[in-house]
């Protein structure tokens, strides 16, 4: 009798614990702890991912990859965007700026060298413009010779092809085609089979797929699916679920088209994969919505963004032997006293609250175990807007401001069970910021005037012993108030704030001077951050409106991740880039929601065999 060696090559092997993805994929084996026959299945999934630098829909994409990838232009209720995200696997950033703000656009190539081109500017300002972009800026290429939005595209910056689309006035569905040498436009004479607009397409000049589109008349949503070999159109397989006005990315045979409009103009969650002859259904997007950014390799790798409701998340699509966990916020135990401006402190698990204010400043400390919050010892002296740095139990806190009539230069340190005093700043100030431990804090940035004086912000940085505090010869390059802050003694980062309008600055210190660094993408004050100089979360603050804006720095540059569910300034934060912790702040009203960061995981897609 054959056996499973003989058919794979491999035996069955007898395992205590399930092995690691090297191991595994490709095998069965038995788990003998579990009393199992194990394997690995490949399976497809959508999973959340990182926050576009702003929400909209009807915006352009272009990537070779779902790890390499840009979406841009479009519009929000703010009106039409002109910015560039640009992905790189983890998060957003921000690209150079196209020329003209836009949507409706059409956009082909890679993040290197991309191609953006037609839109509107207005529900009756269509363009016939097209743009390359060089990695970091925008050049005017040669015009459309028709000025049209909503089209169908595919290829490269310098091989590209405009597919059908819509204009007005007068409201024209056109079927016209053009194809782009990387120098001009010209017309092929070969119309797409229906005048229509609102299609999707993948692939390149030569072999693309177009998929979707609505002729503006019943029926709304044909299904319609084309193949094009950089001459001709060739009609295809009529889509599994008909839709238009949605997100597609990939080859000719290994396409993934999702979300859309169907026959009764409500917004679905379908997606469906193209393998060049047939749609096949595959897991459905977390929300039902229309008019996304995507772009992506194939039908086993890429990312949506965007879209109607009119939103910055963002999914990537994945066909692989491992689950993938998207970072997200979730939710955690509330505070006991809904507060702003506290001090925070410690780990995900093991946090510290302490002071704040409720309108006036308070003394009460709270402890965080994880899942919900205890009561501590209460500080000495009751304030807000401090600087705090430390663990659950060997906390520390340092100025602030005393209800709203004095600002304090006094030091307090936690035992896990009562603060004492310690060595006081050399001056006093609130909004400052801090990094380090009790032993070896630090204190940086703050103002040292009181309402209603104007506020005089400052960069001085001191160190702390455990016993007292001594001036750097450091201070940071800007003076700086209502940052946030992170790391130990002599690796620490300072970023955002005010440093006359809300910031975006970052700067690192080495234990003797700041250096300037990578600016975050959404400048703001009162923030919360959490991590270490080379791997930090900033999240929340003030632009000047409260957001949940969340990034993540490498020591370089800030992505994008996603964004609390609640917006909030003057928030507390601890813990690290990957696990994170932010609590109570200011919407408003005060606040004493709680949640909690878990960064990107995978895990092997193991599945137990059973018979039936």
């Amino acid at each position: 009798m054959t056996d499973y060696k003989n058919i794979f090559g491999k035996p069955v092997k007898f395992l205590a614990t399930d092995p690691d993805n090297a191991e595994a994929e490709g095998q069965i084996w038995y788990n003998s702890t579990d009393d199992a026959f194990k394997d690995v299945i490949v399976g497809e999934a959508w999973s959340a991912s990182a926050a576009l630098l702003n929400p909209g829909y009807a915006r352009g994409g272009a990537g070779a990859s779902q790890t390499d990838g840009m979406i841009f232009g479009g519009q929000n209720p703010d009106g039409y965007l002109n910015t560039t995200n640009e992905y790189n696997g983890s998060g957003f950033s921000a690209g150079g700026n196209l020329n003209t703000a836009k949507a409706g656009l059409s956009g082909a190539g890679t993040v290197p060298a991309g191609l953006a081109f037609g839109g509107r500017t207005s529900p009756t300002v269509f363009l016939n413009e097209s743009e390359e972009y060089n990695g970091s800026s925008w050049t005017e290429g040669n015009n459309l010779n028709t000025a049209r939005a909503f089209m169908g595209e595919a290829g490269t910056q310098t091989a590209a092809v405009a597919v059908a689309g819509y204009s007005n006035p007068p409201p024209i569905k056109h079927a016209v085609v053009e194809q782009y040498d990387g120098t001009s436009w010209s017309e092929t004479g070969n119309d797409y089979p229906a005048n229509m607009y609102d299609l999707q397409g993948a692939g390149t000049l030569t072999a693309a797929v177009f998929a979707g589109g609505t002729p503006g008349g019943p029926p709304y949503a044909p299904g319609l699916t084309t193949e094009y070999d950089g001459s001709t159109f060739t009609t295809a397989a009529t889509m599994g679920t008909a839709a238009y006005n949605a997100g597609m990315f990939g080859t000719q045979t290994s396409a993934i088209f999702a979300g859309g409009v169907n026959e009764s103009f409500s917004p679905i969650a379908t997606s469906q994969k193209y393998d060049g002859t047939t749609w096949t259904t595959t897991p459905s997007l977390a929300s039902a919505r229309n008019g996304l950014g995507a772009f992506g390799a194939d039908a086993t790798a890429g990312l949506m963004g965007g879209g109607v409701p009119v939103t910055d998340t963002t999914q990537e699509f994945t066909r692989s032997a491992n689950v993938i966990t998207g970072a997200a916020w979730a939710s955690g135990g509330n505070l006991g006293t809904a507060r702003f401006g506290m001090g925070s402190a410690g780990t995900q698990t093991e946090a510290l609250a302490f002071g704040g204010s409720t309108t006036v400043s308070v003394n009460n400390t709270e402890e965080y175990n994880g899942t919900s919050w205890g009561p501590g010892g209460n500080m000495g002296t009751a304030r807000h807007q401090m600087g705090s740095a430390g663990t659950q139990t060997a906390g520390l806190g340092f100025g602030g401001y005393v209800n709203g009539t004095s600002i304090s230069n006094a030091t307090e340190e936690y035992n896990g069970t009562a603060w004492t005093g310690g060595g006081n700043l050399g001056s006093g100030r609130y909004a400052l910021s801090g990094a380090g431990i009790q032993t070896a804090g630090l204190a940086f940035g703050g103002s040292t005037t009181a309402y209603p004086s104007p506020t005089t912000r400052t960069g001085a940085t001191e160190e702390y012993s455990g016993t007292s505090w001594t001036t750097s010869p450091g201070s940071l390059n800007t003076a700086n108030f209502l940052l946030a802050g992170c790391g130990t003694q002599t690796a620490a980062l300072g970023f955002g704030g005010n440093t006359g309008s809300v910031s975006g600055i970052t700067e690192s210190y080495n234990g003797t001077s700041w250096t300037t660094g990578g600016s975050l993408n959404t400048a703001r004050s009162a923030l919360g951050g959490a991590g270490t100089q080379t791997a930090a979360l900033a999240f929340a603050g003030n632009t000047p409106s409260a957001v949940g804006a969340t990034e993540q720095y490498n020591g370089t540059s800030w992505i994008t991740a996603p964004s609390l569910a609640t917006a909030r300034a003057n928030l507390g934060g601890t813990g690290t880039q990957t696990l994170a912790l932010a609590f109570g702040g200011n919407i408003p009203p005060f606040s004493n929601a709680t949640e909690e960061f878990t960064g990107e995981s995978s895990a092997l897609n193991i599945k137990t065999i059973t018979t039936s």
